[in-house]
């Protein structure tokens, strides 16, 4: 490592060693963020390993993390961005209790995820990429699973169920939310 990506994540409240960016909030698990990116060497090609640190800490990425693993790793905010959005495993707003991710992918599509999604929509009151009002499932998509065997595939709070029919799945989403 260099000393001046040393600097860019210093030792805190070190005598005489640059802070590096200030963090979000005082929250704790910031330490453990700091941890994974001196570890990682504070270098760009890091990026998908902190942000996935970040999101197992915090449950989501928001845009004061963004910010802080931008300036950490000397990556252009855009890019951050760019990354957070282009995997659809990163969320940036806080989920419900459970998760439910249909896969929309060709399989899944033409074996009957619309039926799926639009039965969830309904049942849930809730958009794609959304949260029930009492926060207790979120609703996903994602454009693959690897499940095209299971055609349609939906993974509910990470248990993956294939070849399921769209009332079958709504009735099972309605115990878990």
């Amino acid at each position: 490592m260099t000393s001046a990506t040393a600097d860019a994540v210093g030792a805190r409240g070190t005598p005489g060693v640059p802070a590096g960016p200030a963090h979000p909030s005082e929250d704790r698990r910031w330490r453990q963020v700091d941890v994974r990116i001196r570890r990682l060497g504070a270098r760009p090609d890091g990026l998908i390993e902190v942000l996935h640190t970040l999101q197992q800490l915090f449950g989501y990425l928001d845009d004061d993390a963004l910010a802080y693993v931008s300036e950490a790793l000397g990556v252009p905010p855009s890019q951050v961005m760019g990354v957070a959005t282009f995997y659809s495993f990163f969320v940036l707003k806080p989920q419900g209790a459970h998760t439910c991710v249909v896969c929309t992918g060709t399989a899944c599509y033409l074996n009957g995820a619309k039926a799926i999604l639009r039965a969830l929509r309904e049942a849930l009151g809730v958009e794609v990429g959304g949260t029930t009002a009492d926060a207790s499932l979120s609703l996903l998509g994602a454009r693959c699973l690897g499940a095209c065997s299971q055609a349609p595939a939906v993974v509910l709070d990470g248990e993956v169920h294939g070849k399921v029919l769209a009332e079958e799945i709504t009735a099972l989403v309605a115990s878990h939310a």
